[in-house]
């Protein structure tokens, strides 16, 4: 009989042993060339109707310059078990990329953005001024949505040459989770309804202010059933990152995320007004009239937008909350450019839950087929189910656009088939029913009394 040794055995049960007990796997796994690394969020504590809802600074992320390939997270009980939304709703991760000055740092957690004169957001390419900044994030339909991105196309990251001196890359994660257990409103709890929460910024809120991020902040708590008394639960959100090191046969691609709230002013050159993209982020539903019949019953928003900058469209996504029935992204002309519908679940298990979105269909155009031009007019169109209120919902579409050109169009022809879009990044790009950059929008917006639009 051939005998292992126990030094080897010890390091087979490394990885097994790490993802039960919640610790992050350092060690990156390769498969056809692409590298993949496991990591656990700092652990946090719910109970029913509690929410967290924390950003954690400097977080375990793959170094150096590479392409990021897929990026996603989901949450998990202390044994490494997906936990069922039913039980924990995951309003939105959300990942930021920032500089911080070397030899300062930011501790633990935070219950708000801690960005100040010694570190700095790296935005992505647009479109909002303000929120929305995120590289990856998501919702609800996390476990389903496929992010990759495919050959020969990646998200740059670690580029020293793009990295201020003194300064060193590091990223942020912000994660929003509510624990549902016992909830006298499950739905309401997850639209963070106000009248539902233990708000303590009832004064402070905007006019008509009914719903959302707000009044669903760091440890407040939504109404259970009477007489409950939930156990408290640890849990983490693990994500995974898949990502090559960077070469000049990468293709860089630009994140674009647009928001159908978005309040556009044109720029007038001649008056010296500059464009500008107030981004609400969130909206309300309102019911349709009662003699209306079920058939009829659809909320349309739509925005009319002008694109900075031309290329290629790669990849796009939607994003939506429960009672979404999808969203639409238009060119000049009417022409399609994606297409976003919501999968609802059916049952009770991780990634299946009735009643809630989890899933977003993707597109993946073939390489070269679709183009976007500087300038030109975008239309993006969310329709809801209006058969009921609700709040707090979004309709977000995130694309990723590269840089025209017939080598690269020639060389991700010849990779389409190689790899098809697997499940996992960034859309990031793309928050979810949340967004952070939502929350971070919406509380500056509420200090400065303009509503509740983003941060200046």
């Amino acid at each position: 009989m051939t005998r292992v040794p126990l030094s080897l055995c010890i390091l087979l049960s490394v990885p097994l042993l790490f993802s039960g007990l919640g610790i992050s796997l350092a060690f990156p796994t390769i498969e056809n060339g692409v590298k993949k690394q496991i990591f656990m969020s700092p652990a946090f504590v719910l109970e029913p109707g509690l929410v967290s809802n924390k950003y954690y600074y400097n977080i375990d992320f793959p170094r150096g310059h590479i392409a990021i390939k897929s990026f996603n997270g989901e949450v998990v009980d202390e044994k490494g078990n997906p936990v069922s939304l039913h039980e924990t709703y995951l309003h939105h991760w959300v990942v930021i990329r920032y500089y911080q000055k070397t030899g300062y740092d930011i501790h633990g957690h935070q219950g708000d953005l801690a960005f100040d004169s010694s570190n700095f957001a790296v935005k992505n390419s647009g479109l909002c001024d303000h929120g929305l900044i995120q590289y990856f994030g998501l919702g609800s339909e996390t476990r389903k949505t496929a992010t990759y991105v495919p050959d020969p196309y990646g998200v740059e990251v670690g580029n020293p040459m793009d990295i201020p001196a003194g300064f060193e890359e590091r990223w942020m994660l912000n994660a929003h989770a509510i624990d549902t257990r016992e909830a006298e409103d499950r739905m309401g709890c997850t639209e963070c309804r106000c009248d539902l929460y233990n708000t303590t910024i009832a004064q402070d809120l905007p006019p008509n202010y009914i719903g959302g991020l707000l009044c669903c902040e760091d440890n407040a708590r939504c109404r259970v059933k009477e007489g409950i008394k939930g156990i408290n639960r640890v849990l983490y959100l693990r994500y995974t990152v898949e990502y090559v090191d960077w070469s000049s046969a990468i293709v860089p691609v630009n994140i674009f995320i647009i928001d159908v709230t978005d309040i556009w002013r044109k720029a007038d050159q001649s008056r010296g007004i500059k464009e500008q993209h107030t981004c609400l982020i969130e909206y309300v539903v309102e019911p349709c009239p009662s003699s209306s019949s079920n058939g009829d019953c659809t909320h349309t928003k739509t925005l009319t937008v002008n694109m900075p900058t031309g290329g290629d469209v790669i990849y796009g996504v939607g994003h939506q909350h429960s009672g979404g029935t999808g969203i639409t992204l238009l060119g000049e002309g009417g022409r399609l450019i994606c297409s976003s519908i919501p999968e609802y679940g059916t049952g009770t298990e991780p990634g299946n839950e009735a009643g809630n979105i989890v899933g977003m269909s993707t597109c993946y155009p073939s390489p070269g087929s679709i183009k976007v031009s500087a300038g030109e007019k975008l239309t993006l169109v969310s329709n809801y189910s209006s058969a009921q209120f609700h709040t707090g919902v979004m309709g977000l579409f995130y694309i990723l656009v590269a840089e025209q050109s017939n080598t690269v169009h020639a060389a991700a022809k010849d990779n389409q088939s190689s790899r098809a879009p697997n499940v996992a990044i960034l859309i990031a790009l793309f928050g979810a029913a949340a967004v952070v950059a939502m929350f971070f929008a919406l509380k500056r917006g509420k200090r400065q009394g303009q509503e509740y639009e983003a941060i200046p």
